[in-house]
C-alpha cells in the first residue's frame, strides 16, 4: 500500500478492481447506479462483473461532520476505516457468520486526512428489522431469531459499534447483521455482550409505534429475544 491510497478488494471475487469500482458516475454512465436510503448520505447499489453490490463512501456523523466531512485523521493503512471493516468482514465471512461478503476497499490519503470507501455484495429481498417492526412483522418468533443472530456474532467475539434495528437484515433464507464500520473482534466478555443488546433494545423502543404499551413490547418481543440470545450463547 503506498503513501497516497491503496485498494484491497477479494481476488477471488473479482480479479480486478480500479478506481472506477468506487466512483459512482462510472456505473450511472453505464446504468447501473441506484442510490439506496440508509447510513450517512446514503449507499449506492451498483450491477458490478461480480453482480450486484452495495457500494459506501465513509461519512462523520453528528457535529463533527461539520467541521471534517467525510475526512478521516490519518493513523495508517491498518487502522484505515476501510481497511479495518474490510478484514473484519473477512474474518466474519471465514467463521461462516452471516454478514455482507467484502469486496474491494479503498483510501485516498491527503496530508493529515484520507477518505474512505468500501464494495460489498449486496444481501438480496432483505427488510431491515426496524422495516419489519413497522409492519408488525416483529413478532416473539423473529424476536428470536434475532437473538441467536447476535449471540452467534457474540460467542465468536464480534462487537457490533451500533446494534440496532437497521443493521439487522431478515430475509427469506434467514438473517444478517450488517454495517461493521468501527466493529472489532473483542475476548467474550459480559460487559460489551450486555451494552450491545442494550443498543438493541433502546433502538427497538424508539422505533416502536407511537402509544405501544412497553410492557407489551417487553413480554411480546425483548424476552424472547433473550431467550434465544442465551440459549445460543450457551448452547
Amino acid at each position: 500500500m503506498d503513501a497516497d491510497g491503496a485498494i484491497l478488494f477479494d481476488a477471488e471475487a473479482s480479479p480486478q478492481v480500479d478506481d472506477d469500482w468506487f466512483a459512482p458516475d462510472y456505473w450511472r454512465e453505464r446504468g447501473a447506479l441506484r442510490s439506496q436510503p440508509g447510513g450517512r448520505g446514503g449507499v449506492q447499489l451498483i450491477a458490478t462483473p461480480v453482480g450486484e453490490c452495495v457500494l459506501r463512501h465513509y461519512r462523520r456523523g453528528g457535529l463533527v461532520a461539520k467541521l471534517m466531512g467525510d475526512r478521516y485523521l490519518w493513523r495508517g493503512a491498518d487502522a484505515s476505516r476501510c481497511v479495518a471493516e474490510f478484514r473484519l468482514l473477512a474474518e466474519i465471512a471465514r467463521l461462516g457468520l452471516p454478514g455482507p461478503a467484502p469486496v474491494a476497499a479503498r483510501y485516498r490519503r491527503h496530508g493529515l486526512f484520507y477518505r474512505a470507501d468500501l464494495v460489498t455484495r449486496r444481501i438480496a429481498d432483505a427488510q431491515t428489522l426496524a422495516e419489519c417492526l413497522a409492519a408488525g412483522r416483529l413478532d416473539a418468533e423473529l424476536a428470536r431469531e434475532v437473538g441467536a443472530l447476535v449471540a452467534r456474532f457474540h460467542r465468536a467475539g464480534i462487537w457490533h459499534a451500533d446494534l440496532n434495528a437497521h443493521n439487522v437484515l431478515v430475509t427469506g433464507t434467514g438473517l444478517y447483521l450488517i454495517d461493521f464500520d468501527r466493529g472489532r473482534l473483542r475476548a467474550p466478555a459480559e460487559g460489551w455482550r450486555l451494552a450491545n443488546l442494550r443498543r438493541l433494545h433502546r433502538s427497538l423502543v424508539k422505533l416502536s409505534r407511537p402509544g405501544h404499551d412497553i410492557g407489551v413490547f417487553e413480554h411480546d418481543v425483548w424476552q424472547p429475544l433473550l431467550y434465544g440470545y442465551e440459549r445460543t450463547f450457551s448452547a
